[in-house]
């Protein structure tokens, strides 16, 4: 079973990160989200594969080597992806 432990800052609230990740479709990680005195929100995201046959496994086994370099780089793509929809948002309300 490969467990991975994923961790991120962003600007978005707690609030507007859920909502964009509902825009990406429902997922198997568990998101923890802390909001930080400074405004920012800590993203902790944890992602338990657990392979059922051989090739489940083999992927999990892959996971453990590069999974928090990969999935590391898709939560920083998500992060930036929510912030530039958040700022859409703001700009388009102060016009």
């Amino acid at each position: 079973m490969a467990t991975l432990h994923l961790n991120a800052t962003t600007t978005s609230t707690p609030e507007q990160f859920v909502a964009g990740l509902t825009d990406f479709g429902p997922s198997g990680h568990t998101y923890t989200l802390t909001r930080q005195p400074d405004g920012t929100t800590a993203v902790d995201v944890v992602v338990v594969r657990e392979g059922k046959n051989l090739r489940g496994r083999l992927i999990g086994a892959l996971l453990s080597v590069a999974g928090e370099r990969v999935l590391g780089k898709g939560l920083d793509s998500t992060v930036k992806s929510i912030e530039a929809r958040d700022d859409g948002a703001k700009a388009a309300g102060s016009s």
